[in-house]
């Protein structure tokens, strides 16, 4: 499992940082959340192919998160795209792009499919055979929803040395790998655990942002491999987090503490900081494994 983070400071972007955006690798898919302004530059300097992207989620509809969405749109568009493109969104992201779309004469040459969200509840919003991904409802100034994202399990991997073992014909390997047990022609039947191994633990990704310290998102998250979860202040502009309703690097550590997770990546630095370290000596009061999010830095997991 990749991150590649395209984008995440807040507000506007500057010549040396950008609004959030960020690509998740998971399962050989490439998920594209959130769109600042300036994203599909930043695809290109992380030489991530736009043709790998079908699916784009955006947490909530202010500038920082979706100003480059319709540049990224068109731009597929200019490149001859024909590939379905989904776009996972609060509701008026459809009448917002196709307005765009429609005033400009710039119709996509693809399919392109908006997933509008209005649930307060977390609920599965795109699911396949490798990926299922669910909204977090977070707390913002707007209706805002982060993403869960979880592999689902492998297949059980087989033990070649334990079905030669006992003679197993090749025609029950894939039903081994299913998890079932085998029955051989005497009737004695053999354990799944004896004739295979355990596949790779699932991984997971939770994507925070932009909210106030809430936690109600905490039985949805638990447990995951990685939480990136918006710090857009420091401590001592606790009152401004509150105010604006959006988190410190100590109450995002708090939330990664509380559920228990593996690793906590920090975003959404407000540009007012000279630097971010302090972002990361702050979590770390509070929670162990913090990482510093930072434009065009990856992190495989």
């Amino acid at each position: 499992m990749r991150l590649t983070i395209l984008g995440c400071y807040a507000a506007t972007p500057r010549t040396i940082t950008n609004p959030t955006a960020q690509v998740l690798e998971i399962k050989n898919r490439l998920f594209l959340i959130d769109c600042g302004e300036g994203t599909q530059v930043q695809l290109r300097k992380n030489k991530i192919k736009f043709s790998k992207i079908n699916h784009i989620f955006i947490s909530h509809l202010h500038g920082d998160h979706l100003y480059g969405l319709i540049g990224t749109i068109s731009t597929f568009s200019l490149l001859g795209r024909t590939t379905d493109l989904h776009i996972y969104g609060p509701k008026g992201i459809k009448e917002l792009i196709l307005l765009q779309l429609k005033l400009t004469e710039s119709w996509t040459t693809y399919n392109l499919f908006f997933h509008e969200l209005e649930s307060k509840e977390s609920e599965v919003i795109f699911e396949d055979k490798k990926v299922i991904v669910k909204t977090i409802p977070l707390k913002h100034r707007v209706y805002t929803n982060g993403y869960l994202f979880e592999e689902k399990p492998d297949e059980r991997k087989l033990n070649v040395e334990a079905v030669q073992k006992y003679d197993i014909h090749v025609a029950y390997y894939q039903k081994i790998k299913n998890g079932s047990d085998i029955t051989l022609d005497n009737g004695t039947v053999i354990a799944n655990e004896l004739l295979t191994f355990d596949p790779e633990k699932p991984k997971s990704y939770a994507f925070c942002s932009d909210t106030v310290y809430h936690e109600a998102v905490l039985p949805i998250i638990k447990d995951v491999d990685v939480l990136y979860h918006e710090s857009t202040f420091l401590e001592a502009e606790a009152a401004l987090a509150q105010k604006t309703l959006h988190s410190t690097a100590k109450e995002a550590a708090r939330i990664a503490l509380k559920a228990n997770v593996k690793h906590l990546v920090l975003g959404h630095y407000s540009t007012r900081y000279d630097g971010i370290e302090r972002f990361k000596e702050e979590a770390l009061e509070v929670f162990p494994n913090v990482l510093l999010g930072n434009d065009g830095v990856s992190f495989e997991f």
